[in-house]
């Protein structure tokens, strides 16, 4: 139950967990990201298998559950709960939250960790640069009600929107998150990639930009699908947003609300780079996913390098352009697989994992060739799909396409030996 006007949910959550590991599981290790803020997360009781338990601990983002008898491999537990998040105002490096244009649910609900056996459950600590949380997909049933059905709310959302009673019903299949933002004030305009459904939510006087962006995410969409195989949902929202830059999450995503002001009716201005951007995380995050805070190279180079790709296509004449005001003018230095926690700032992060991420992938692409190049990143989305890929993966399938001895690249843009 979303209630607008007070800023809170009142949540049901059930969580059907199978244990696919080959360990016994004594607990189960949850990320609960609102709790990260002051007063805004109230677990109001747990059960598991249908027995209510006050066996937990939470503490901060980590919710440990300690299960009353081992889960074995092969084995399920559901996890039932209800509890309540009270939206705070968005801070100003934050997605999540409320103020006077919208309300940003992301990472809202608490979802089991992945766990790795000879490691554990992967829940990384939040730094000031880059995403720490670490996700298994996952099917969404999310039905969202309104407090108040009379409220004029627009809720933009991971999946498509069927009514039911006072507000709306999703389902997401194979997805890392379910994301939703909802507001009095968006304006939408839709567009369709074969059977996907891709719409833009924008507020007024930006309806140009939002028609924009709508048109360039839907060729892009085309763009990515012939290079790494077909989009893996079947509907994105695009949404702007009170955030310095973009974010992606399952079959959505925001943009900054500056990109809609400063666009200016062509395709060399952040509002279509980062938007194009952004959708090709639906491959390199949604469909083939990692771990975002040790290996965030592993998406974030693939998608600026995804830029250059759609540029290439449909913007050839821009090319030079985007490897300047994208890359070059920044000069950038460090080791691409660095980790959010090497990097505490913004810029040698961004330097070191996206913009040498960029260089990285050129410099591989012309030393294999395009056929393997291509057919590379093909064959890494279909053998990675719906899994979390490493390093390991990456470089153990590129060299399934190609003999060519590429160890002096990898030498002057890792820190690692692969």
């Amino acid at each position: 139950m979303l209630d607008y006007t007070n800023h809170s949910l009142s949540v049901d959550e059930i969580i059907h967990y199978p244990n696919l590991s080959a360990d016994s599981l004594s607990s189960l290790v949850l990320a609960v990201e609102p709790n990260l803020w002051t007063g805004a997360f109230q677990l109001d009781w747990l059960a598991i298998n249908g027995q209510s338990s006050t066996n937990y601990a939470l503490s901060g983002q980590r919710l440990e559950i300690y299960l009353p008898q081992p889960l074995v491999p092969g084995g399920a537990v559901i996890l039932t709960m209800h509890f309540e998040v009270y939206i705070p105002w968005i801070s100003s490096n934050h997605i999540f939250g409320y103020n006077n244009a919208q309300a940003n649910l992301v990472d809202w609900y608490p979802f089991v960790t992945p766990y790795v056996s000879g490691q554990g459950w992967l829940l990384h600590e939040p730094r000031p640069v880059g995403e720490h949380l670490v996700y298994d997909v996952a099917d969404f049933d999310v039905t969202i009600q309104l407090a108040d059905p009379t409220l004029p709310v627009t809720v933009a959302a991971s999946a498509p929107a069927e009514p039911s009673g006072a507000g709306w019903h999703y389902f997401l299949t194979n997805a890392r998150t379910f994301a939703f933002s909802a507001s009095t004030r968006y304006l939408s305009a839709t567009a369709t990639f074969g059977s996907v459904v891709v719409t833009s939510y924008y507020f007024s006087g930006h309806d140009s930009a939002g028609q924009a962006v709508l048109r360039e995410v839907a060729a892009a969409l085309s763009v990515y699908s012939d290079r790494y195989g077909p989009y893996p949902y079947t509907s994105m929202s695009i949404v702007e947003a009170y955030y310095p830059d973009g974010m992606e999450y399952g079959s959505l995503f925001f943009l900054n609300r500056s990109f809609y002001v400063g666009y200016d009716g062509t395709a060399r201005n952040n509002l279509v780079m980062i938007g194009i951007h952004e959708a090709a995380h639906a491959w390199w995050f949604g469909l083939v996913g990692d771990d975002q805070a040790l290996e965030p190279w592993l998406d974030e180079a693939l998608c600026i390098y995804s830029e250059r790709i759609f540029y290439a296509t449909l913007y050839p004449n821009l090319v030079g352009w985007w490897w300047n005001f994208r890359v070059y003018d920044f000069q950038p230095t460090g080791w691409v697989d660095a980790s959010i926690y090497d990097l505490g700032s913004f810029r040698p992060y961004t330097d070191a994992v996206y913009l040498r991420g960029a260089e990285f992938m050129e410099d591989l692409r012309v030393r294999v060739g395009d056929e393997a190049f291509f057919a590379f990143l093909k064959d890494y989305a279909a053998q990675m799909a719906y899994k979390r890929a490493t390093a390991e993966d990456f470089f153990r399938i590129l060299r399934q396409h190609t003999s060519a001895d590429s160890s002096d690249i990898l030498n002057s843009y890792f820190q690692n030996p692969h």
